[in-house]
């Protein structure tokens, strides 16, 4: 039963996840394209991802939280994981501001999206990713994906 209530667990944080970037404001956006990929931050993020998400999923309130972040700003989601002790305390055991994980994991997620896209296809307008994050994604991404479906819980098909 656990083995699958974790993939409905992540696929439920992935839809949040896609509605938040849906609503994405233009000062989150400039942050996300501002934003600069390098291996040291990646590896920071995808450290932190698994045990944010199972942090978040262990939340009694996880819904209550997912609704109110849906009409809060960037900054007040940002200063809600700073107020958080248990996420501050692993954002810091990995090396991370919540700034610096709320921007950098979505401008991740956003550049190996775009970075995963067949030759030649066109990238949804809804993946905000600059070119050089882009470019980052497609040159580490046989390493950079798997590490990301790891901390996702997805396991690889062979």
């Amino acid at each position: 039963m656990r083995t699958l209530l974790r993939p409905i667990c992540f696929l439920l944080l992935l839809g949040a996840v896609v509605c938040l970037w849906a609503a994405m404001s233009t000062e989150e956006e400039k942050e996300v394209l501002s934003y600069k990929l390098s291996m040291p931050a990646a590896n920071k993020i995808l450290a932190a991802l698994p045990a944010v998400t199972q942090y978040a999923l262990s939340l009694p309130d996880l819904q209550a939280r997912m609704a109110r972040a849906m009409k809060q700003s960037f900054q007040e989601r940002i200063k809600e994981m700073e107020g958080d002790s248990k996420m501050g305390a692993i954002l810091k055991q990995n090396g991370l501001t919540a700034r610096e994980y709320a921007v950098g994991v979505i401008a991740l997620r956003m550049a190996l999206m775009a970075a995963s896209a067949p030759a030649g296809a066109a990238i949804p307008k809804q993946i905000v990713a600059s070119p050089e994050n882009i470019a980052f994604a497609k040159a580490h991404l046989n390493e950079l994906k798997p590490k990301m479906d790891a901390a996702d819980g997805i396991s690889a098909r062979r």
